[in-house]
């Protein structure tokens, strides 16, 4: 049986590489990434992630934190003492999450581009006749009324506004009424 190439060469020192360097970006790429921004800023590399964790206030491991306790005859005999609480080293840590989660959430929902004009088309041309609408010649996928009709409200819930000024501008400019005196 052959043997693999280059098995046999003897390996020697690169003298060329900063082992020191190597080490360090070595450490660097197996450390995780952390995505919160607070976490991050206030994690420590020389402690563990449980201590980190801890000088945050937050746990490490939810069941310690919150256990489920099963009720036997005799746990509802004796009285349990409350958790003592650690003190929290960070406590800036857990009010930034607390105030990034109180912030209201932005509403992102949208349509396509193609949908939006198609529905704004048909809403100036046939106005609520979804049957019409169906009949029209840019009706290219040959949707059915209630299909046009479900795209209709589905704008309406994501662009009210848009849709608003449409049928305001459909209604034309207010007239004026004369009174015959």
């Amino acid at each position: 049986m052959p043997k693999a190439k280059k098995k046999s060469k003897r390996n020697t020192f690169d003298y060329s590489k900063d082992r020191k360097k190597l080490k360090k970006q070595f450490k660097k790429r197996e450390a995780p990434r952390i995505e919160c921004p607070q976490i991050r800023n206030a994690w420590s590399d020389k402690k563990s992630v449980a201590r980190n964790l801890r000088d945050m206030g937050l746990a490490f491991d939810p069941n310690r934190a919150l256990p489920i306790k099963t009720l036997t005859f005799a746990a509802v005999e004796r009285t349990e003492e409350a958790p003592t609480l650690k003190f929290v080293r960070k406590p800036y840590v857990l009010n930034e999450l607390i105030a990034e989660a109180n912030l209201p959430e932005k509403d992102t929902k949208t349509l396509s581009t193609d949908l939006i004009e198609y529905v704004q088309y048909m809403i100036r041309e046939h106005s609520e006749n979804y049957k019409a609408m169906a009949r029209d010649e840019k009706n290219y996928y040959q949707d059915t009324p209630s299909q046009i009709r479900r795209k209709v409200d589905q704008y309406k819930r994501c662009h009210p506004e848009e849709y608003n000024t449409i049928l305001e501008f459909l209604k034309g400019p207010p007239q004026e009424v004369v009174d015959p005196v």
